[in-house]
């Protein structure tokens, strides 16, 4: 119960709390400089579309459910990395050209792939990124606590990565052509979905279990020195 009721007055403050309004002001700044003069204009459009879906969403909640500071930041930093990519496309973002810039040496090199990888990572911070804030809300609206607070914020980001693949392939049969195989950005790999999947998973159970050991980890501090059980929404 103590997690319950805490959660709520924790995270109720960040419906005005300045960090909140900085992290908004600021993804709208980055937004609107990746908005002047993408590389596709329609395909920048078909990938803010879900983009634009996510921000009403947060806009119109964050008084009545409000999330925490670490919610909020796990969010804007997965849309700040979206938004790079439908500037660019996704399977053209120049990540080797600026880590050459810096190293000397492309990543591509470094690592031996052999394809523009930008999509790989998204899809994998999409899983790491995001099951603290599906998790916080998980909590707070069933009461879940133990093994079933873990998994199902992880089931849940990993069903809406597949179901994100779904989207993506009906969108590219409707769209067709040059578009389609733009927004899908397989690179003409045939697994492309299969791995965009896994690696939102393998993000998924990665945060998942930090986020479990740093609970148990508070749970043994507040034992050994008889404090009040802190709340896991914060």
């Amino acid at each position: 119960m103590a997690e319950r009721a805490s959660c709520p007055t924790r995270t109720r403050k960040s419906a005005g709390d300045p960090y909140v309004i900085g992290l908004a002001v600021a993804f709208a700044i980055v937004w609107l400089l990746l908005a002047i003069r993408p590389r596709y204009r329609a395909d920048w459009a078909i990938e803010n579309a879900l983009t634009v879906l996510c921000v009403a969403a947060l806009a119109v909640s964050h008084r009545r459910v409000p999330l925490s500071r670490t919610s909020y930041t796990c969010i804007v930093l997965f849309l700040g990395v979206h938004s790079l990519g439908a500037h660019y496309t996704y399977s053209e973002v120049p990540y080797d050209t600026w880590f050459r810039a810096v190293t000397g040496r492309g990543l591509g090199e470094l690592l031996g792939w052999r394809r523009n990888n930008f999509d790989r990572m998204v899809h994998f911070l999409y899983g790491l990124l995001l099951v603290y804030p599906i998790r916080e809300v998980v909590v707070r609206a069933t009461g879940l606590r133990g093994f079933w607070s873990y998994f199902l914020p992880m089931d849940l980001t990993m069903s809406s990565s597949a179901m994100y693949e779904l989207i993506e392939w009906g969108a590219a049969v409707v769209f067709g052509g040059d578009l389609g195989v733009a927004y899908v950005g397989a690179q003409g790999d045939p697994w492309d979905a299969q791995k965009d999947m896994s690696l939102a998973a393998l993000g998924a159970l990665l945060s998942t279990l930090t986020i479990a050991a740093v609970h148990r980890w508070r749970d043994r501090y507040a034992a050994r020195d008889r404090l009040p059980h802190p709340s896991r929404c914060a």
